[in-house]
């Protein structure tokens, strides 16, 4: 597996390719191992493990307490979204009690997804806060479970107290083209932020 240059967003790889790292994160449960799986042009790192009544008490299953996996230290995968951009994807883990590998997953990140599930916003919050602390720019992905409300966008942006020029779009991370409109989403966030960063004052 090739990772030269994913440190170093900007500078072109081999062939001309620029190669970006991105960062899928979100609250436990909210789809990061499933998009990063359903995107990815490989098949995907990933280090989820079982979970078992060792957890009980300790990670917060409310709103989730049919899931059997979790990931324990991050999921890599990588997705080609032309012939001149490489997107390398690292989701990282949601439960508090890893919460202390963030810093060095974020490290070099262009920028960054939330997966938020609505009927769970509060468990996002410390993945915006996360963002913010760092200044990645990011997109707030409404992952759509199937049980979920329709809730107005407006009404979701006060709840999760996030800047207006912050996009937020829907998606099913379970879907390769739904998840791929999403990065697109980012990439487009992060040019419109790099023109106005651009505009002479």
């Amino acid at each position: 597996m090739d990772l030269k240059g994913f440190d170093h967003p900007g500078d072109p790889g081999a062939g001309g390719t620029r190669s970006v790292k991105v960062m899928i994160a979100g609250g436990f449960g909210t789809g990061k191992t499933t998009m990063v799986r359903s995107v990815s042009d490989i098949k995907p790192l990933t280090t989820e493990e079982t979970l078992t009544q060792a957890t009980v008490g300790v990670d917060n299953l409310i709103g989730v307490a049919d899931k059997a996996e979790t990931t324990v230290s991050l999921d890599f995968g990588k997705i080609s979204i032309n012939e001149g951009l490489m997107l390398y994807l690292f989701g990282t883990p949601g439960q508090e009690r890893f919460w202390f590998l963030w810093n060095g997953l974020f490290k070099g990140a262009l920028g960054a997804i939330v997966l938020v599930d609505t009927r769970r916003l509060a468990s996002s919050f410390r993945a915006i806060e996360e963002m913010e602390r760092q200044n990645v720019p990011f997109v707030i992905a409404l992952n759509v479970f199937p049980d979920c409300k329709e809730h107005p966008v407006e009404e979701i942006r006060d709840a999760l107290d996030i800047s207006p020029h912050t996009p937020i779009v829907a998606c099913d991370a379970r879907d390769r083209a739904s998840s791929r409109d999403v990065l697109i989403a980012l990439i487009r966030h992060l040019k419109e932020r790099s023109a106005v960063a651009l505009e002479p004052r």
